[in-house]
């Protein structure tokens, strides 16, 4: 595993309690897991993810990630319609180790409130969350 140090934390997307990262795109938000997740994960060896065109609340499970270590839910960190997911991952699950936040993406969704994304934790929140200070 790797230090807080070497682990990515973009300033354009926003963190759940549970590793779930949030990206506005367009009307649209991606989802995935964060660069500190995939890391505790280890090698990730399969996703899972739902199916196009259902809609699910703040907290939800959207799908699984399954790594040589354990099998760990995913949890929406925005409530909406799932209209695409990331198809790269069934044939390549270890984008989500090299790329989580670009390649590794998992879900688009169409939040049913766009304001939710705004209740996530910045980058710095994210970071303190980590290191145990908050």
């Amino acid at each position: 595993m790797k230090s807080i140090d070497e682990l990515i934390f973009p300033e354009d997307v926003r963190y759940s309690d549970d590793h779930e990262w949030a990206r506005q795109s367009g009307e649209n938000i991606l989802i995935g897991i964060s660069d500190f997740a995939q890391d505790q994960l280890g090698d990730i060896v399969y996703v899972e993810l739902p199916k196009i065109g259902i809609s699910l609340n703040k907290g939800d499970v959207f799908g699984t990630v399954e790594s040589v270590k354990a099998v760990s839910e995913l949890y929406m960190p925005v409530c909406g319609e799932v209209l695409s997911i990331n198809g790269e991952l069934e044939n390549a699950p270890e984008l989500v180790n090299h790329s989580p936040y670009e390649k590794g993406w998992m879900i688009a969704v169409r939040p049913d409130k766009p304001s939710e994304l705004n209740s996530l934790m910045g980058k710095t929140a994210y970071l303190e969350m980590l290191m145990g200070l908050k």
